[in-house]
């Protein structure tokens, strides 16, 4: 072997200092899924998938997360549109509070919550007063925390696709006369809708796994508000075999998550 290739291969090994702490980062993140897996009472998993509390709290977990999507949708795109294909003024502003739920404690989402729409909250006083209408503790409440840390990974998804999209193609659909809300619809929307599938199943996921804000808000009401994560914090204090195979359910859905984003974000590591 030449000195050449010899000195080739030592440029090509992994620093010590770097591999080190880099494997034992692999074990921080995967050591835990692992214990779960391991101790996870196997044989009693039909039995508590059937118990009629398990299989509400996933019914209504499904529900309230298809739910939030849903409004994520309908809110979340034409609001990614403006800030990405618009001069609105305060468009930077608007960028920042919209990722704000990505960093803020959901248990602080769960409180701004009841403190805007509680009871004697600004707006939810007004609504009690007027219309008789009560939102915390009821499943439209466990959808609102689920909206509003699920939103923002909708609204930067889409407005990540959008800003990679080559405006001239909406450009031209306009010189063809057609407006700019037919463009969005028959141009922009088909050209968009990996990004904005992406975002719409991080959404779902985050909706589904949310807790911190859906306890504060919604609370813990069996069949109404008690929806998958609220369960498992409940069932470790009862019923710890319960907790687990919950755990599992929902890191299943995590990795068919992962799975069907695996082309779009593990693709561009390789």
């Amino acid at each position: 072997m030449s000195a050449i290739q010899t000195h080739a291969r030592a440029a090509g090994r992994a620093p010590v200092p770097l591999v080190v702490p880099g494997v034992l980062a692999v074990a921080v993140l995967t050591l835990p899924l692992v214990a779960l897996v391991v101790r996870a009472p196997w044989s009693r998993l039909p039995e508590v998938l059937l118990d009629a509390d398990v299989r509400a709290a996933l019914a209504l977990s499904l529900v309230t997360a298809g739910t939030a999507t849903a409004l994520s949708l309908l809110l979340g795109v034409p609001l990614a549109w403006l800030l990405a294909r618009t001069a609105m003024p305060g468009r930077a502003l608007v960028r920042a509070l919209v990722t704000v739920p990505l960093v803020l404690p959901p248990v602080v989402g769960g409180v701004a919550l009841l403190l805007l729409l509680g009871r004697t909250g600004l707006l939810g006083r007004p609504l009690d007063l007027a219309l008789g209408v009560t939102v915390p503790f009821t499943t439209a409440a466990v959808v609102l925390a689920q909206t509003f840390v699920a939103l923002p990974f909708l609204v930067v998804s889409v407005e990540g696709a959008l800003r990679t999209l080559d405006e001239r193609l909406e450009d031209t659909a306009a010189t063809l006369g057609a407006s700019r809300w037919y463009a969005f619809r028959h141009v922009t929307l088909p050209l968009v809708l990996p990004g904005l599938a992406a975002g719409a199943v991080l959404c779902f996921a985050r909706a589904l796994g949310e807790f911190g804000a859906t306890i504060t808000f919604a609370g813990s009401l069996p069949g109404t508000t008690r929806t998958t994560p609220v369960a498992v914090y409940l069932a470790l204090e009862t019923d710890p075999d319960q907790a687990v195979v919950l755990s599992l359910v929902l890191l299943a859905v995590s990795l068919a998550v992962l799975a069907l984003l695996r082309e779009r974000w593990l693709g561009a590591l390789r």
